[in-house]
């Protein structure tokens, strides 16, 4: 059998094994309650408080300001929700998205709107890049919140984070941004770039699944998640998951660790797979080509269904992805093509992969054998490519 290549790494990664050797001890002997006032349990309450400040030094924020989640969902809803019922007590009910933001948000954002909000999404253009401009201008007296995704999900493109935090902290209007596909990926200073909310989930950067943490600046008032007890000072009761929080910090610290070294090399690999997949005829590069994350690469292939792809990459041991993968069950085309302008025909022949440092060499050939192989053979089965060349052909 075909050794199997792993390109869908903004769905998840692989623990490390640094990580669950971390995690193993609060798994098995030291499994005392972190709220107990025993020395059994004040040793996972100490560990906890060492990630808190690992986490900290990782982003440039305090540990005070960080508080563990079961993932970037309830970290997004938390942030929305909250802050938009404190300030809609002062008549702030107008938040600005942007239309191609995970669902995390979107649908946060629609479910207020039924609660009254008003929501501006903002364009992204064909190269998926939010304007700073556009924010600045879209922002009102009854603003109560900006959230903007730090990259997005599926097409990689990072946005002007540190611009747009600049622009929010001037108008007195507060941010958020959904950074779950940059923490680990991508240098981030909390504190410097002006942000007052930030999203994360442990498993885009080799941690563990069911665990994230929202930054939310010292000083903000924001309302209570969950209700029952005094854990993440009183915000969010529940007894601590500690191996989670102690292997969230671990990948972090590992992640940010070697940034500047393994950054380059993936963006290598990166550039290779997007300068061979452009070969194809009738492709197209999604989003900005250097405005993006160091391993994503998402490309459109006209008169190719998108499921249909992945599925013959996956009879040759690749495994990949057309977009999100919490929304892979939906027969729509992805919202984000759809947001840069794509045709609907066009979004649903879309491929995202997703490299790390375990992509080899040998993983981008074979990519880049097969890609081409699969297009071909799907489009030599489709009559709407054989249309299609036809009219093109005849000059129509």
């Amino acid at each position: 059998m075909a050794k199997m290549i792993y390109a869908d790494n903004a769905a998840t990664t692989r623990l490390l094994p640094e990580v669950l050797d971390a995690m193993m001890p609060y798994l098995t002997e030291e499994y005392g309650n972190a709220s107990s006032l025993y020395g059994f349990g004040q040793t996972s309450r100490y560990a906890i408080a060492d990630a808190r400040e690992d986490i900290a030094n990782c982003l440039g924020c305090l540990a005070s300001e960080v508080y563990f989640t079961s993932g970037g969902s309830e970290a997004d809803n938390w942030a929305i929700k909250m802050v938009a019922a404190e300030l809609a007590k002062k008549g702030k009910k107008h938040l600005i998205s942007t239309a191609f933001e995970h669902h995390a948000v979107l649908h946060t954002l629609k479910a207020l709107e039924k609660q009254g909000f008003e929501v501006t999404l903002l364009p992204v253009y064909d190269n998926g890049v939010v304007r700073v401009e556009d924010v600045k201008n879209a922002i009102r007296e009854d603003t109560a919140l900006v959230s903007v995704m730090f990259a997005n999900n599926e097409i990689g493109t990072v946005q002007p984070i540190a611009e747009i935090g600049a622009v929010c902290r001037e108008a007195g209007v507060l941010f958020h941004t959904d950074a779950v596909q940059a923490v680990g990926h991508l240098p981030i200073n909390f504190k410097e770039m002006n942000i007052d909310l930030l999203s994360l989930s442990a498993h885009k950067f080799h941690g563990p699944k069911g665990m994230g943490a929202l930054l939310c600046r010292r000083g903000l008032r924001f309302g209570n998640l969950i209700d029952g007890g005094a854990q993440e000072r009183n915000r969010r009761a529940g007894t601590e998951n500690t191996a989670g929080i102690i292997g969230t910090a671990t990948a972090m610290k590992l992640a940010c660790a070697k940034l500047d070294t393994v950054t380059p090399l993936i963006q290598a690999k990166r550039d290779r797979l997007i300068a061979g997949l452009s070969q194809i005829s009738h492709s197209r590069l999604n989003g900005d080509a250097e405005k993006r994350l160091p391993g994503n690469v998402n490309m459109s292939f006209e008169g190719v269904e998108g499921e249909s792809l992945l599925l013959y990459l996956d009879a040759k041991g690749i495994c990949a992805s057309s977009g999100s993968a919490c929304t892979s069950g939906s027969l729509d085309p992805s919202h984000v093509l759809l947001s840069i302008g794509l045709k609907h025909e066009v979004a649903h022949g879309s491929l995202r992969l997703t490299i790390d440092e375990d992509t080899t060499d040998d993983d981008i050939d074979t990519i880049l054998k097969a890609v081409p192989e699969v297009v071909d053979r799907l489009r030599a089965m489709s009559p709407l490519w054989e249309d299609m060349m036809k009219r093109e052909k005849e000059g129509n």
